[in-house]
């Protein structure tokens, strides 16, 4: 009794839980006299969760193999939570006998373990010392140490509990403080599977987002889960080959991750390498792992993606508690993506309320002020109208000044239609083959845009415009030896793209139009001849226009491409 007693006051001041487990077995051998013990803690499907054996070498454990999964004799104090005190083992109908290697065992003892109401596990005993089998004493013993067993575990269980807790407030407050303080979604996420795999005892920690992401995109603008198609990728992963895993994907159906986007819940499994449902990413990053849980990444519009654990597989499956501390961090991740994408969309905001205050600064005082210097000098014409080359300087400065108004508006139209969407209009993008050829050049040609060009010219009709400037340009720069090449691009009833150098000019053969039905190759250049002027041809036929090749009088090269604006 008195060793009873002892063992029940160290068991009580026990607060690791596998210390109090492991305490518990010890006591029972102990008090028992038995060479063998063991602890199983029963799991899911009535089955034996873990077992914790006492008396066995590390060495004989390991040689033995695999552990008991609650058959045989195990598997009835299972079915049957009552006490079970046997002669002989090998005499019990439920008997299957030992694997290779496994010592002999005759005499057995075994009590199930309660907590709250709840059976735990169960407390196996088997070979009395002396050869004696077990009496009704030991049995008496033994469920009293059950009883301050169950105490023992509950109170470690609620120990460990508490402590998982203390560590995620104190880690989703670290990520809500990175949060504040504006810190890159990509980091955040970064910070957040890391503290995951800590605060749920993982090997690995993975963010699941939707394929659909550009990859140059920010984290923060990926679609949701239902919008993304087919599958989801490795957006951040810590832990265990994260570097390896980065990248890989998984399907969107037929997955844990992508069940857990699509329905919104957690889940989880005992084996990733034979649940069905679980999909392991593959090339041998999976191996080591067993339990794996997937939450869901909510936000207003839906699931965006998944936080993925794994564990080693001699490790439990995530229970219900560490499946609610995961899915805090799912939170605070969902939080961190969808705080990026308000930042983002804020600054966007102001970019265009500052680009709208650009465009009416420049209309309301530089085009003003350059109209109004424009009819001046147009009035002082007739005053020198006795001096032709004054009056035809004047004349010329009033041009340009009307050119000048032209490009000024239409820089205030770009800036007042730019949808902030980051794809580049056509307007920019001709501007910008100007400033490409620029480097090969050594001087920049001249751009015009008149007209809404962004808005009137559809998408594939503007690849073409794009091509053919490029194209046009690109002949100037290596045949025309030109020092000033000029691009007008405008839209009305069509599409008209003209580009003029004042180079050598072309051979009269190659204004010629090429065979009916040139093709264009993978390469965007024709298949046949002709090269860049037939492809240029070929573009304006495909979308019912023409190409015009002029030389004008003062020499040099114009090309004018044309298609027609279909309602």
């Amino acid at each position: 009794m008195r060793s009873l007693l002892d063992a029940v006051m160290s068991l009580g001041r026990g607060l690791e839980l596998p210390e109090v487990l492991r305490g518990i077995v010890e006591a029972a051998v102990t008090l028992t006299d038995a060479e063998y013990g063991a602890l199983g803690i029963v799991g899911d499907g009535q089955k034996l969760l873990e077992f914790l054996p006492v008396g066995l070498s590390d060495q004989l454990a390991a040689t033995i193999g695999q552990s008991p999964c609650g058959r045989g004799i195990l598997g009835e104090l299972i079915l049957h939570p009552e006490p079970l005190r046997l002669t002989d083992l090998s005499s019990h109908p439920r008997s299957f006998g030992f694997p290779p290697h496994h010592p002999p065992m005759r005499t057995f003892l075994g009590v199930p373990v309660r907590v709250r109401d709840e059976v735990f596990g169960n407390l196996y005993l088997t070979e009395k010392r002396g050869g004696v089998s077990f009496d009704a004493d030991d049995e008496a013993v033994l469920t009293t140490l059950s009883i301050a067993a169950g105490v023992a575990i509950d109170n470690a269980r609620m120990y460990d509990e508490s402590r998982r807790r203390e560590r995620r407030l104190e880690a989703l407050g670290e990520i809500t403080r990175t949060l504040l303080a504006g810190t890159d979604a990509d980091e955040v996420l970064h910070l957040i599977a890391e503290r995951a795999m800590e605060v749920a005892g993982a090997d690995r920690a993975a963010i699941l987002l939707p394929t659909g992401r550009p990859g140059s995109a920010p984290l923060s603008e990926a679609p949701t889960a239902s919008a993304a198609g087919e599958r989801l990728t490795v957006a951040v992963a810590h832990g265990r080959d994260s570097d390896r895993v980065t990248g890989l994907s998984v399907p969107a159906s037929g997955s844990l991750a992508g069940l857990a986007a699509s329905t919104g819940m957690p889940v989880h499994c005992a084996d990733v390498r034979t649940d069905p449902r679980a999909h392991p990413f593959g090339d041998g990053t999976e191996d080591g792992l067993g339990p794996v849980v997937a939450v869901p990444l909510q936000i207003d519009t839906g699931a965006l993606g998944a936080l993925r654990l794994g564990r080693p597989v001699d490790r439990p499956p995530f229970d219900d508690t560490e499946v609610q501390l995961v899915s805090g961090f799912a939170d605070q991740a969902a939080i961190a993506l969808e705080l990026a994408r308000r930042r983002a969309e804020s600054e966007e905001l102001a970019v265009m309320h500052d680009r709208d205050r650009i465009a009416r600064d420049l209309h309301d005082l530089a085009i003003q002020r350059l109209f109004a210097t424009g009819m001046t000098l147009q009035s002082s014409t007739r005053a020198i109208a006795d001096r032709p080359e004054a009056a035809e300087r004047v004349s010329r400065a009033v041009d340009d000044l009307d050119t000048t108004i032209r490009i000024i508006r239409s820089t205030i139209f770009d800036l007042r239609t730019a949808d902030g969407s980051g794809r580049s209009g056509l307007r920019h993008r001709i501007a910008e083959t100007a400033r490409t050829a620029a480097h090969v050049l050594g001087f920049r040609p001249t751009v015009r845009i008149d007209g809404p060009v962004d808005t009137t010219v559809p998408d594939e009709l503007a690849e073409h415009v794009v091509a053919v400037a490029a194209e046009a340009v690109s002949n100037a720069s290596r045949h025309a030896r030109a020092s000033r090449i000029g691009i007008v691009l405008s839209a009305d009833d069509a599409v008209t793209l003209t580009v003029t150098d004042n180079g050598i000019g072309i051979p009269a053969g190659d204004t010629t139009a090429p065979p009916t039905g040139t093709a264009i190759n993978d390469g965007g250049q024709p298949a046949g001849r002709g090269g860049g002027l037939d492809n240029m041809r070929t573009r304006a036929e495909l979308c019912g226009g023409t190409l015009a090749i002029e030389r004008p009088t003062d020499g040099g090269t114009r090309i004018t491409w044309c298609v027609p604006l279909h309602d």
